[in-house]
């Protein structure tokens, strides 16, 4: 059976005599702690799920006074979607802060996927002194040209296949720390929510195998799982699919009773959760994080932000997509149920605090839609006006 620590496993099941060494199950050494406990972990794999023990008592390396080293990262960064703006920002702050960094993207340089942010904005990188290459992670030891790192960050691979070739090519060429872009969406649906980390998890979701396999090669080594995320360079639509309809004064359709939460974070949050992993690699070694907002929102919620960001009123309506006879998630950005995860192993384990602030963060985010001529640009609403014609909701022309 695969053994996998989380931060939420730790738990203290006996305290040892003072010359009794730290043991875990299996061995792992925590040079920086003052006294030694006993800890135990495990991953047990049923028919339909996994399951991730949830601990007693969570240790904090917060008080640790560590002086961080400068480090050589390597951030293999997908190519689309709205993940790739997480690479952007945590190059940026890693580069901020003293570190060597080299983005490999997937792909190609001159692909029209690049001309569109935040690649379009990798000048900023390389004027920081950041490297950008391109290529294909499979042969990730040839596009780096044998250049040596400390730290591997994979923010591409969402399956075992992808992703088995940059961890064993970074096992074998010496890399001390292995990061790992996971996904919230793992989760199994929960009555109890917000998902924590120790929560259930989907035994078929291709992130699980990959986290696992991670966990069996590497020793030092942390996964993050993200929900949505805001911020400057993002390319999928989140906020923007509000503002759309905001602009233009049409109805926003919104699944259930909009009551339903879910966390947006700003894509700053993620990546100076990453850099505090990176340069406390001691405390994150071994440990999930939920790499998100510490505040969730609901969907109407989201809708009111985004229009008193645009200095606009906001009509809601709401309906059943099964009585319209739409696919929800073809009709609307977010999940219809709740689906909010909670930050809680970051700040415990790490000291991480979110500065996450919508109603700011969405007023920037609505300059630059206006500054892009989004809010001129022509639209077509089809889905939204088969809903509407079915709620009899009229819609100024």
């Amino acid at each position: 059976m695969a053994t996998l620590l989380s931060s939420s496993s730790l738990i203290f099941s006996s305290k040892l005599p003072s010359n009794s060494s730290p043991s875990l199950t299996p061995t792992l050494s925590l040079s920086s702690l003052s006294q030694s406990y006993s800890f135990s972990s495990s991953l047990s794999i049923s028919p339909s799920f996994l399951t991730y023990p949830t601990s007693t008592k969570r240790l904090s390396f917060s008080t640790l006074n560590v002086k961080a080293q400068k480090k050589k990262v390597l951030i293999v960064n997908t190519n689309s979607g709205g993940h790739a703006v997480i690479g952007f920002y945590f190059a940026k702050q890693l580069l901020g802060s003293g570190h060597e960094v080299t983005i490999m993207t997937v792909g190609e340089e001159n692909s029209d996927k690049m001309k569109k942010p935040p690649f379009s904005r990798f000048s900023e990188i390389t004027s920081a002194g950041g490297k950008t290459v391109w290529g294909d992670p499979a042969e990730v030891g040839k596009v780096v040209a044998g250049a040596a790192f400390d730290v591997v960050l994979d923010n591409n691979g969402k399956d075992i296949d992808t992703v088995r070739p940059v961890v064993d090519w970074a096992k074998s060429s010496g890399v001390e720390q292995f990061l790992f872009i996971s996904s919230a969406g793992i989760y199994k649906p929960t009555d109890e929510p917000p998902h924590v980390e120790g929560d259930i998890v989907k035994a078929d979701a291709g992130h699980v195998g990959v986290e696992t396999y991670i966990s069996e090669v590497f020793g030092s080594w942390a996964i993050f799982r993200p929900q949505y995320m805001i911020g400057s360079g993002n390319n999928k639509d989140c906020e923007e699919w509000f503002f759309d309809r905001i602009v233009r004064d049409r109805p926003v359709p919104i699944p259930g009773s909009g009551m339903q939460l879910t966390n947006i974070a700003h894509v700053r949050d993620l990546s100076s959760m990453l850099t505090l992993a990176v340069e406390n690699p001691a405390a994150a070694s071994g440990n999930i994080f939920n790499c998100v907002s510490d505040r969730a929102v609901t969907l109407d919620g989201m809708a009111k932000l985004c229009a008193q960001a645009a200095g606009r009123p906001v009509n809601i309506v709401h309906y059943d997509p099964k009585a319209v006879g739409i696919d929800a998630k073809k009709a609307f950005p977010f999940r219809n149920m709740h689906f909010y995860a909670e930050p809680r192993a970051a700040k415990d384990i790490l000291g991480w605090h979110g500065i996450t602030n919508l109603p700011e963060d969405l007023k920037e985010r609505f300059d630059e839609y206006v500054k892009i001529g989004r809010d001129k640009k022509p639209m077509k609403f089809e889905v939204d006006d088969k809903i509407l014609e079915s709620l009899k909701v009229s819609v100024a022309v």
